[in-house]
């Protein structure tokens, strides 16, 4: 690894913290909102997985095309999007993304081809697969990237989608933030293989495996060589980053089959606060540069909030518009 993170400018690096701070914030603010009965709806927090959000997304281009999971808050954020719509979206105020309707797991943004987030595990499984065989129909050169959570990976479409993509040669990365949990399932206790990526070799295709998805560089490297290889015309690729949230499954889990002690020892582990260290002893930026990189995420998040509160809320109307039927 380093082969392409070494070529990162300071501007770059510094924006790698900047999306990781409003991932962090966003989310913190927007657990205060559920508990006050804001919210439209359920929704999922990133804490604790922002690098493996930034380092994975900062590696696409604009123009290729990114499909969510339901924890699809740092993804949204990474692939560049207005924190004000976001947050009025996951509200249910008329600015937001889908008009207030979608919520928390159905934010997009078009502009920079994220083709959403989705509430069905595995749900971006068949959609990537048939994007990915647009991208190679019509020789764009763009790839396609899915994310997913390591419990999607047990879902039948995970395999399906895999094994048509390997087959098709399709310009594809599945990407699996492995956050140990799928909801209160153990990932040990769920498949009989150390990793997701061991799985790769029975569909004839290369599996990455980002032992510390807290370390946003190596998650960028892996991601960027998995990008590199589906670009060239290689066909897809399997990458896991082993990560960890904070928070519950959902803002409605407590977490309670977990340990605190468990917890605390990921929290050690904070990847921002990793990649504030690295900055500081690299040179690539001063204490007071990153303060204030953290501190107008703070600002722009409340004020996020400020404009989404104050929004109103869509009309009736609304729900009968963007419907297509034959």
């Amino acid at each position: 690894m380093g082969k392409y993170s070494d070529k990162l400018t300071k501007e770059q690096k510094l924006d790698m913290l900047r999306l990781m701070e409003e991932i962090r914030h966003f989310d913190l603010e927007l657990s205060k909102l559920y508990s006050r009965g804001l919210v439209a709806g359920m929704t999922h927090y990133s804490v604790g997985e922002e690098a493996a959000n930034v380092g994975a997304i900062y590696a696409m281009r604009k123009e290729d095309l990114m499909y969510s999971n339901h924890r699809g808050h740092g993804q949204t954020i990474s692939k560049g999007i207005d924190l004000k719509r976001m947050m009025a979206e996951i509200l249910g105020k008329a600015p937001g993304y889908c008009k207030g309707r979608g919520g928390s797991m159905h934010v997009f943004n078009l502009e920079v081809n994220n083709m959403s987030c989705n509430g069905i595990v595995g749900g971006g499984h068949g959609l990537s697969v048939g994007a990915a065989l647009v991208q190679k129909m019509k020789k764009t050169g763009n790839i396609v990237l899915a994310a997913m959570g390591d419990g999607a990976t047990n879902e039948g479409s995970f395999h399906e989608g895999l094994n048509m993509a390997s087959t098709w040669n399709l310009p594809l990365v599945w990407y699996v933030i492995n956050n140990k949990y799928g909801i209160s399932m153990d990932i040990n206790d769920a498949m009989n293989v150390d990793n997701v990526v061991d799985r790769a070799p029975a569909y004839g295709i290369p599996g990455i495996l980002v032992e510390d998805g807290n370390d946003i560089l190596a998650v960028y490297d892996a991601t960027m060589e998995a990008i590199e290889h589906a670009r060239s015309g290689k066909g897809p690729v399997l990458v896991e980053s082993k990560t960890y949230r904070w928070f519950g499954h959902s803002a409605s889990d407590a977490g309670a089959y977990r340990s605190r002690e468990e917890i605390d020892s990921w929290r050690e582990r904070d990847p921002i606060e990793a990649f504030r260290k690295v900055l500081l002893e690299d040179k690539t930026a001063t204490e007071e540069e990153l303060d204030e990189i953290r501190e107008k995420a703070v600002a722009d998040i409340k004020e996020a909030v400020k404009f989404a509160k104050e929004a109103p809320y869509p009309e009736v109307e609304v729900a009968f518009q963007d419907n297509f039927a034959d």
